[in-house]
């Protein structure tokens, strides 16, 4: 009899990229209609390593393996995550700086995190829905690079 300590591997190991729409939940199934990863991916047995939010959109990797999925996910292996981001008006240095060393939120400080400033060229796709349009307040776009996962700070939060 063969003892395994670890769990077997699929016969057939499975990496799927999947750059998320807009308004598209990062699990498989939604009580409430939404549209899901199962409207994209017809593969069963692969869960998402990683999550974006529902009105978010980007890369979302998608494997069967269990041990790449935590590889991914758990924060003991501080993986960079980098995301484009906009944000309203034009962040001056002290703000830049603030995120660099860190902010306060409700549950905690952050860890430092890499900012810059980067042009709407910056390998930003155009989207089916606006990401946002007002002439009378600039947008400024960031590539944030972050060590941790957190919960997305809504505009008044």
């Amino acid at each position: 009899m063969k003892k395994t300590s670890k769990k077997e591997l699929p016969a057939h190991p499975l990496i799927i990229l999947l750059n998320k729409p807009f308004n598209v939940l990062c699990q498989f199934t939604d009580s409430k209609g939404r549209k899901t990863l199962a409207d994209y991916i017809p593969v069963p047995g692969v869960y998402a390593a990683g999550r974006l939010d529902y009105d978010s959109e980007g890369l979302v990797l998608l494997t069967n393996r269990g041990d790449i999925q935590h590889l991914i996910t758990d924060p003991r292996h501080k993986l960079p995550k980098t995301y484009l981001v906009q944000v309203e008006g034009t962040p001056d240095s002290a703000a830049i700086e603030k995120l660099r060393r860190g902010v306060l939120l409700n549950d905690g400080m952050t860890k430092p995190a890499k900012i810059e400033l980067i042009g709407e060229d910056a390998g930003i796709w155009p989207r089916e829905v606006p990401i946002r349009c007002r002439k009378s307040i600039p947008a400024t776009w960031l590539r944030l690079t972050i060590l941790e996962g957190r919960n997305r700070v809504r505009c008044g939060a």
